[in-house]
C-alpha cells in the first residue's frame, strides 16, 4: 500500500513504536508522544514534521479504534485503506484538535452529556444533652430541603411539554473554548450543564424542577456520641437534578451545657466542694454520677485541688470497649457568715496552730520561708 507521495506505508504498529499486542492506554500514550514531538506549529523550520504527524495519527485513528484494529490486524493496510485516507487527509493543522479525544478522557469532554447532577448534601446542628449522649436516644427533627417538583416530576417543563435539546451545546451540557493550542471544557452558558431548554417552564417549580419544603426525620442517636460527631442520613439532603440520585444529610452533634459535668472524650469531671471540717478531719461524702449517687471517702488533710477518680463512672464512647472515669476535682470551701462562737473557735484554732505552724501547716511555713529568702538576696 503506497502513501499520497507513492511511498510504500509504514506498519501502523512500528509508526507508534508499540507491540502489536499493545493494551490501547499505551498506544494513546505513544501517539500523543509523537504529536508533541512532530506537530507542525512546533516545528515551523522542519518540511517533513507534517508528514510525521500525518503518519502517527492516521496510526492511531486506526489502532485505537477496535473494529478498525482488527480489520488491520487481519488485512494489513488493505482492511482499513479508505478509514486510513480519511484519517490522514483530513488533518487541519488545529493542535488541540490532535489531542480533542486525549483532552476529553482527561476533563471529562463533550462526549458524554452532564446533565444528570447528584443532589446537595445538607448540615443540620443538633443539640443533645450530656444524659442522651451517653445513654443514645431518638429525636425528630424537622428541615427545609429541595425536593423534586410532583407536578412536573422534576423536568421542569409544563406538563404536557417537555424540555428541548439545547442549540449550543447540542445537549452535552459543555462547549469547547480554543485558547492557543489548548481546547478548554466549560459550562454551557445558555443551558447552565443541563444539556436542555425549558420553552414553558412548570407554574409550580418555575421550571427548577424542584420545590422547597419541610420534611419530619427521625434520628437515632448511638450512645457515647460527642461533640463534633456526625450521624449520616442516607438520601435524605436534597433532590438530585434531571434524575440525579438525592443527597446525604448529616447531623452534626453539640452537647449542651451541664450543671454538675464536664466532658473530655469518655472521662467526666465535676467539682467537689468540702467542708473546712472535712478537708481538715476527713470523712465520707456523697457525689453524683451519671447511674445516681457514688461515695467517696476523703482522707484526713485534704487541699484544694486534690483528685478523687471513680474508675468506669464516664461514658463508653462510640468506639470505646469500655468506659471512661469520673474525676472529682476538691475545692474547699472556706466558711462565711460566721457566728460570734465560731469565730471565737477558729481564733482559737489559729492560736494553736501558730505554736506550731511547721506541723499543722506546712505549706504556708514552707512558702513564708521562700519570701524571706527571696528578699533576703
Amino acid at each position: 500500500m503506497l502513501n499520497p507521495e507513492g511511498m510504500a506505508k509504514r506498519d501502523y504498529y512500528e509508526v507508534l513504536g508499540v507491540n502489536r499486542d499493545a493494551p490501547e492506554d499505551e498506544i494513546k500514550k505513544a501517539y500523543r508522544k509523537l504529536a508533541m514531538k512532530w506537530h507542525p506549529d512546533r516545528n515551523p523550520d522542519n518540511p517533513k514534521a507534517e508528514e510525521h504527524f500525518k503518519e502517527a495519527k492516521e496510526a492511531y485513528e486506526i489502532l485505537s479504534d477496535g473494529s478498525k484494529r482488527a480489520a488491520y490486524d487481519q488485512f494489513g493496510h488493505a482492511g482499513v485503506d479508505q478509514a486510513a485516507a480519511g484519517a490522514g487527509a483530513g488533518f487541519s493543522g488545529n493542535f488541540a484538535d490532535a489531542f480533542g479525544d486525549i483532552f476529553s478522557d482527561i476533563f471529562g469532554g463533550g462526549r458524554s452529556r452532564s446533565s444528570v447532577y447528584r443532589g446537595a448534601d445538607l448540615r443540620y446542628n443538633l443539640e443533645i444533652s450530656l444524659e442522651d449522649a451517653a445513654r443514645g436516644a431518638e429525636t425528630r427533627i424537622r428541615i427545609p430541603a429541595m425536593e423534586e417538583c410532583t407536578t412536573c416530576h422534576g423536568s421542569g417543563a409544563k406538563p404536557g411539554t417537555s424540555p428541548s435539546t439545547c442549540s449550543t451545546c447540542h445537549g452535552h451540557g459543555q462547549v469547547r473554548m480554543q485558547q492557543g493550542f489548548f481546547s478548554i471544557q466549560q459550562t454551557c452558558p445558555r443551558c447552565h450543564g443541563s444539556g436542555k431548554i425549558v420553552a414553558s417552564p412548570c407554574a409550580a417549580c418555575s421550571g427548577a424542577g424542584r420545590v422547597k419544603q419541610h420534611k419530619t426525620l427521625s434520628v437515632k442517636i448511638p450512645a457515647g456520641v460527642d461533640e463534633g460527631d456526625r450521624i449520616r442520613l442516607s438520601g435524605e439532603g436534597e433532590a438530585g437534578m434531571n434524575g440525579g440520585p438525592p443527597g446525604d444529610l448529616y447531623v452534626v452533634i453539640h452537647l449542651k451545657p451541664h450543671p454538675v459535668f464536664n466532658r473530655d472524650h469518655n472521662d467526666l469531671h465535676c467539682e467537689m466542694p468540702i467542708s473546712f471540717t472535712t478537708a481538715a478531719i476527713g470523712g465520707d461524702i456523697e457525689i453524683p454520677t451519671l447511674d445516681g449517687y457514688a461515695k467517696v471517702k476523703v482522707p484526713t488533710g485534704t487541699q484544694t485541688g486534690q483528685m478523687f477518680r471513680l474508675r468506669g463512672k464516664g461514658i463508653k464512647g462510640v468506639r470505646s470497649s469500655s468506659h471512661g472515669d469520673l474525676i472529682c476535682h476538691v475545692a474547699v470551701e472556706t466558711p462565711i457568715n460566721l457566728t460570734a462562737r465560731q469565730k471565737e473557735l477558729l481564733a482559737e484554732l489559729e492560736s494553736i496552730n501558730e505554736k506550731d505552724g511547721g506541723r499543722h501547716n506546712p505549706r504556708a511555713k514552707s512558702w513564708m520561708e521562700k519570701v524571706r529568702e527571696f528578699f533576703a538576696q
